[in-house]
């Protein structure tokens, strides 16, 4: 079980990996290719395209990175061993259920060519679901949160202590903090677990996010994330000014 809990970070870890990696082909291949008399990065449609997944790249990171912290500290910090019980399951959950659709998006940034097998994204594309299924698909990690529920609730009140700290200066935070506190302060319904674990996993992403002091890109996340209209593809603008920052972080070195 020990061996399950770290290859759980893995797959977390690898997965933000292969999003970062497709990312930066897709933002490669948009600084280079001229259409229309103007490079892809300068076209609208295409920068908020890049800019949005660039959103889930930077809380993806952020989520798995502080994971591993956790995982270091876990043996001497309470805290830390309560947010390694609690959020590995959702962590790895929320990260290899969105790099599949988000390795593709990256994949189509290059039309035609990102396709073939020859070049790293359609390979990527291939890699990336086997994380989501390796070492506990989604139901597995949603049921894991449930079990923790019913059996460490201290972990779980532990975790959103320390969130609701977090969230405390966004209303928009506090309001999802609250609307993930209710659902996990009831005996959750079996059929809800996914839609709980999502929620804790944007919640803490964006916490994450606002307490590393970015503010553009943690404005654009609440603000995508959050709040906003539903969405289902990429694509949704941010500010111009988050735009631009999300872009030249996210542009290769």
């Amino acid at each position: 079980i020990e061996m399950v809990t770290y290859t759980r970070l893995d797959c977390a870890v690898a997965s933000a990996g292969l999003m970062r990696l497709a990312l930066a082909h897709a933002m490669q291949h948009a600084a280079h290719r001229s259409v229309f008399g103007r490079l892809l990065i300068d076209q609208p449609l295409m920068r908020a395209v890049l800019a949005d997944l660039a959103l889930d790249v930077e809380a993806a990171v952020a989520l798995s990175f502080r994971l591993a912290r956790a995982f270091d500290d876990a043996p001497t910090d309470e805290s830390a061993a309560a947010w390694r019980r609690v959020m590995t399951p959702v962590t790895k959950y929320w990260i290899c259920k969105i790099a599949p659709n988000f390795a593709y998006e990256a994949m189509e940034c290059l039309g035609g060519n990102g396709y073939v097998e020859e070049l790293p994204l359609a390979r990527i594309y291939r890699e990336v679901p086997v994380n989501a299924i390796w070492e506990g698909s989604g139901n597995v990690m949603a049921l894991d949160v449930l079990r923790v529920l019913q059996k460490d609730r201290r972990s779980v009140a532990t975790v959103m202590e320390g969130l609701a700290t977090l969230s405390a200066s966004n209303e928009a935070l506090r309001g999802l903090h609250a609307s993930v506190g209710d659902a996990l302060k009831s005996a959750p319904d079996e059929r809800h677990g996914r839609r709980i674990v999502e929620g804790l996993a944007i919640l803490a992403a964006a916490c994450i996010l606002k307490q590393s002091g970015l503010a553009e890109v943690s404005d654009a996340f609440i603000a995508t994330r959050v709040q906003g209209p539903l969405r289902q593809t990429y694509g949704v603008p941010v500010d111009p000014t988050c735009e631009s920052v999300l872009l030249a972080r996210a542009a290769p070195q």
